[in-house]
């Protein structure tokens, strides 16, 4: 079994010391996000094939790493860095400080343990296809020989996330955009010629409708790049994912990030970080 950790929360970045605990423990409990049904999850070392780390700051983490190395179990981190302005990410790390922590990794673990992300990318009136275009070519460039792969995603405006939207515009003074499929694919076609210049493969999740000629199908959840076996089972129709196990939980992530999908109330997800329990059983019990 493949453990994500997770799509759902920056486990990472805040989470770390939870983690680590429950590794230690063997297992882990969630509920599941619809039904609530509390299923236990084993981290046993016979019982874990690999882990996927998701996260926007990598460097609270770096310290439990060696426990990780230490039951001799591949992993892959999905490293976010968009360098957005700070009215669209209020509390993430600096691209520099993000791109130190993806060279450290790549010293430490070779330059095929970090995917870079560069998702979702959103269109607003401070972050137009030109900015795109731009800040990609330049964090490529800061990210070459460090990675094989970005995988990129156009933005999917969800009820929360266009609720997140709306409420941050008017405090902002900025607006938002959904352009056309077309633009959208002119953009993958560009993007994925910059990553190809800097050594990487430019990889779309689950949007074939904004592919491109010169770019291919992302496996966030990669079994081959852990260099194990699992069947393909993705969680969305055009998901290519391998079969996992995410351990993580909504409404946690404390980041702010006004597009994020996993959060419908940033003071909540606050509140929810600052009163959860490294020691418990769960990610958050409510």
């Amino acid at each position: 079994m493949i453990i994500s950790a997770s799509y759902k929360t920056d486990i990472p970045a805040f989470y770390g010391q939870w983690f680590t605990n429950r590794l230690r423990a063997g297992y882990c409990l969630m509920r599941q996000p619809f039904n609530h049904r509390t299923i236990r999850v084993s981290l046993l070392p016979e019982d874990i094939d690999g882990f996927v780390f998701w996260t926007k700051n990598l460097g609270p983490f770096f310290k439990f790493l060696p426990d990780i190395r230490s039951i001799n179990r591949p992993f892959i981190v999905q490293y976010t860095i968009n360098a957005y302005p700070r009215q669209l990410e209020a509390s993430v790390i600096s691209p520099n400080q993000s791109i130190e922590h993806v060279r450290r990794l790549a010293v430490e673990f070779g330059p095929r343990v970090c995917v870079w992300r560069y998702d979702p990318i959103l269109f607003s009136s401070l972050t137009n296809i030109d900015f795109h275009r731009r800040n990609f070519a330049r964090l490529a460039d800061q990210l070459r020989g460090l990675t094989d792969e970005v995988i990129i995603s156009y933005a999917h405006y969800y009820r929360k996330t266009q609720i997140n939207l709306r409420r941050a515009t008017p405090n902002s003074e900025f607006t938002w955009q959904d352009p056309c499929a077309q633009i959208k694919r002119d953009l993958t076609s560009e993007l994925s010629n910059i990553a190809s210049a800097n050594g990487m493969r430019l990889n779309l999740c689950s949007q074939p409708e904004y592919r491109s000629a010169n770019a291919g199908e992302a496996r966030c959840i990669d079994a081959t790049r852990l260099g194990v076996s699992a069947e393909e089972k993705g969680n969305r129709p055009s998901c290519r994912c391998h079969a996992c196990r995410d351990i993580g939980e909504y409404d946690t992530c404390p980041h702010g990030c006004i597009y994020c999908y996993a959060v419908n109330n940033h003071q909540t997800a606050k509140q929810n970080y600052q009163n959860h329990n490294s020691e418990g059983e769960f990610l958050f019990s409510s």
